[in-house]
């Protein structure tokens, strides 16, 4: 029986429109693919009797094409390896590469980034996560291959019923959680909940501009709230009308790096209960304590008026697109309403990796090591400063994945600049201060030593302390 065409090796897609004919057409086609850079130097072709069923061709017609651009120096073939792309042919140069060289200076890219956002992806578990991913994979039932529930695989929200109550103190079951596609899709959600006709929500005053944006586009108009050293001013919440909810993230307010006040909680969660409004917890990095037990997540006061927000971002990586929200009863239905209609779910595989990787102890094992390794990057940078700057301040709490360095007025946009010509990448306070913000500006560097991979720490540290003024 002769075999049908979906079963043969390699897809190559050719237009063999125009004149001359079916061998003219083919090698103007591969020319073409070859030149733009769409197949590039070492590809492997298919073989010619595959290309000729996908393309409805004679065999001989691909095979003679074949030899052709052998002969031309388009294609190469050897015994055993098939025919591929020539590697000398048209080498792809990128639009930077054809331009000519700019000044010395910091117009190229930065070769360390101490700027905030992301974990040291390099120390994602690969092996372990592998071994759960199999593990997952085996024992997945075959519905679960399916579109499922817009709320996430039921495996994964009753493993993070029982880690957030072990582990972050939150009072939940697995029908009021609700796995997003990252931190951002479940703010989306909640905004689009809670903005229907008008309204406002308060934010941090210092805190991302992306977040604001988020908000603002499901109709909330912003209000900021005021941030000392002891996080968020909440009982300037009651001065507000109309508030819908507040965006808090007491564990380890970013960017100040301070705790919320336990007064502060107490007050936050108080406006809430009195005006029927949401208290919005995000617990970025509520995990990564290191000098005491991590403060419990604000949602244990009041589960019927604090949405709880967590993800794998920090303590995984951004990459799984994982992020979860347990919600107050009043929020589970106009929530997963939003998110049926058209929202993205994440993807089964990962949460069922997910949920297998915290229920073998995997995830508690991963995130164990990785404080060890956060904690030293921070005494690290502590010494540096102690020893080649110690006029520079450190504030905040010893907790998460950046420090806060404080800075004389005026020198901030400086220092960074001065950094720029140490090839180092930084953000200052300012790029996170919210417009309207009623408190002066603070002039500090927001330093994010969990990014860079460990050999470039220390390169990255010493171009740091080199951009910093000199101490009087």
């Amino acid at each position: 029986m002769e075999s049908s065409w979906a079963t043969f090796g390699r897809d190559l897609h050719l237009d063999l429109t125009g004149s001359g004919g079916l061998r003219a057409a083919l090698l103007r086609a591969l020319r073409e693919a070859v030149r733009s850079g769409r197949l590039v130097p070492g590809t492997r072709l298919p073989s010619s009797r595959s290309l000729a069923a996908d393309l409805g061709i004679a065999r001989n017609t691909v095979a003679d094409a074949y030899a052709e651009l052998v002969a031309e120096g388009w294609l190469s073939a050897r015994q055993g390896s098939g025919t591929r792309v020539a590697e000398r042919v048209l080498p792809r140069t990128s639009p930077a590469a054809r331009r000519a060289p700019g000044p010395p200076g910091p117009a190229g890219p930065p070769r360390f980034d101490l700027t905030p956002g992301t974990p040291d992806v390099a120390a994602f578990p690969r092996t372990a996560w592998l071994a759960a991913a199999r593990r997952a994979l085996t024992a997945a039932p075959s519905e679960a291959f399916g579109y499922g529930s817009p709320a996430g695989r039921p495996e994964l929200r009753t493993v993070l019923a029982d880690y957030l109550a072990r582990a972050r103190g939150v009072r939940t079951d697995p029908e009021r959680i609700v796995v997003c596609t990252g931190f951002m899709q479940a703010l989306a959600l909640l905004g689009r909940a809670l903005g229907e006709g008008a309204g406002r929500l308060a934010v941090e005053s210092y805190g991302l501009d992306f977040h604001r944006e988020v908000i603002a586009r499901a109709g909330l108009r912003i209000v900021p709230l005021a941030v000392d050293e002891h996080g968020a001013r909440t009982a300037e919440l009651t001065a507000h009308d109309d508030l819908r909810a507040v965006l808090l993230t007491p564990a380890h307010q970013f960017p100040t790096g301070v705790p919320l006040h336990p007064d502060r909680r107490a007050a936050a969660v108080n406006w809430a209960r009195a005006t029927g409004g949401y208290v919005l917890e995000d617990d970025y990095d509520g995990e990564f304590r290191y000098d005491r037990q991590p403060v419990g997540a604000l949602q244990g006061l009041d589960p019927d008026h604090v949405v709880y927000l967590g993800t794998a971002s920090k303590s995984l990586a951004p990459a799984l697109r994982l992020a979860w929200m347990v919600l107050p009863d009043r929020l589970v239905d106009p929530v997963l309403a939003l998110k049926s209609a058209g929202e993205w779910s994440s993807g089964t595989l990962e949460q069922l990796t997910l949920a297998e990787f915290v229920s073998s102890g995997a995830y508690d094992r991963h995130l164990r090591g990785m404080r060890l390794r956060y904690r030293h990057r921070r005494d690290q940078l502590v010494a540096a400063l102690a020893e080649r700057a110690p006029h520079v301040h450190v504030s905040g709490i010893a907790a998460g994945l950046h420090a806060v360095l404080e800075l004389p007025p005026g020198t901030e946009q400086s220092i960074i600049q001065a950094a720029r010509w140490q090839g180092l990448a930084l953000d200052g306070l300012t790029r996170f201060r919210a417009p309207a913000t009623p408190t002066p500006p603070r002039d500090a560097l927001v330093v994010a030593y969990g990014t860079p991979p460990d050999h470039s720490f220390a390169g990255a540290l010493d171009a740091l302390v080199r951009a910093l003024p000199p101490g009087e």
